[in-house]
């Protein structure tokens, strides 16, 4: 077990640009892709340890060839070769770990790897990264030590495993460069460089919602109208990336005070599923009626046809307590006005009878006495 303090905190870097050689580019851990003049880098944040800026760009054997990203069509039990090239335009030397990872999407939607340290079990899993001048073996890749302003084209080997299920296998390439403050935190800075990898057969393009759930936020304003709150899943249950304009819709008893939001899924990967929630200002009617309807969309320049809509329904309860909490008040108001006037009106009669009462007495007593 670790000493307590040894503490480990990730740190995504801060993307800046550098200019490399004519047609280069590259994508970064979280999927960006950026000009093809330039290519992704990552500098450190800690400014007493000297800046350092560095590159991961697709390249061929030669070097950086303009590609965005590694993308390959496989059959199963296939073996194909690329390349990477990273580059440090720093003014002092520095090592950089590169390893490959499984794809997946971020709580914010975009693309990205998974944590350091996690072990791929998909398409990160298929790749090997190669040993180049200047580097050593470790863990599910390499560590490269690169001069100041030095580069080094890294091999890759992609080995497709003979079961492979056809389909969008989504994965990266990083190179991290870590710093130790003294032994206690580690931090990981790190870009990548994003692989299509399918593997060739059937292509099932499939996305449905799952899990919805709804729930009613009243407004404690009788006049304003609540939220309700509706939190579903997109699930991809094919085996290509898609994306999607999710809309929900919701309406009253009757189809009354109709409401709605529209939101758009940039891409959900297979076998995997985003969660997403949107709030629907709704006026409370008791019970609401929903449905949250996906439009499948192709990705990019992906060869795809995008399936056929879904959609899933769902019912709210809205309290209108807000609206009750008025009307009772309203009642109780009232009810104390007539009790206050009712209470008045008894005094005044009271009054009134005790005085007739009175004068009556009075006669009385004049007649007897004549």
């Amino acid at each position: 077990m670790p000493s307590p303090t040894l503490l480990t905190a990730a740190l995504t870097a801060a993307l800046a640009f550098a200019v490399p050689p004519a047609g280069a580019a590259a994508v970064d851990a979280a999927g960006t892709t950026r000009n093809p003049a330039h290519a992704v880098s990552a500098e450190t944040a800690d400014p007493s340890a000297g800046a350092t800026t560095w590159t991961l760009e697709p390249a061929s054997a030669d070097g950086p060839d303009g590609r965005i990203s590694l993308r390959h069509v496989m059959d199963p039990g296939s073996i194909v070769e690329d390349h990477v090239t990273v580059t440090n335009f720093s003014a002092e030397p520095a090592t950089f770990a590169l390893y490959a990872s499984d794809g997946v999407i971020s709580a914010t939607g975009d693309f990205d790897l998974l944590p350091p340290g996690a072990t791929p079990v998909d398409g990160g899993s298929w790749i090997t990264i190669g040993a180049v001048e200047g580097s050593t073996p470790q863990t599910g890749g390499i560590a490269l030590e690169l001069p100041a302003g030095g580069s080094a084209i890294v091999p890759l080997t992609i080995t497709v495993p003979d079961d492979a299920l056809p389909g969008d296998h989504p994965a990266g390439i990083v190179a991290e460069l870590t710093q130790d403050d003294g032994g206690t935190v580690r931090l990981a800075s790190r870009v990548g460089v994003r692989a299509h990898l399918r593997v060739a057969g059937d292509v099932v393009a499939s996305l449905r919602p799952d899990a919805v759930s709804a729930t009613w936020i009243p407004s404690w304003n009788p006049f304003a109208p609540g939220t309700v709150e509706v939190t579903y899943a997109i699930a991809n249950d094919g085996n290509v990336r898609l994306g999607a304009d999710a809309a929900v819709a919701l309406t009253g008893p009757f189809g009354l005070a109709p409401a709605h939001d529209t939101t758009t899924a940039r891409e959900v990967l297979p076998r995997q599923e985003m969660l997403t929630t949107v709030a629907v200002p709704t006026w409370p009617l008791v019970l609401g009626t929903g449905t949250v309807e996906l439009s499948p969309l192709v990705v990019g320049e992906d060869d795809v046809a995008a399936p056929a809509g879904a959609s899933a329904s769902f019912t709210v309860w809205t309290i209108p307590w807000a609206q009750l909490a008025l009307v009772a008040a309203l009642a109780g108001g009232f009810l104390l006005l007539r009790f206050v006037r009712s209470r008045s009106a008894a005094r005044v009669q009271a009054r009134i009878d005790a005085a007739v009462a009175a004068a009556r007495t009075t006669e009385e007593h004049a007649v007897a006495a004549n």
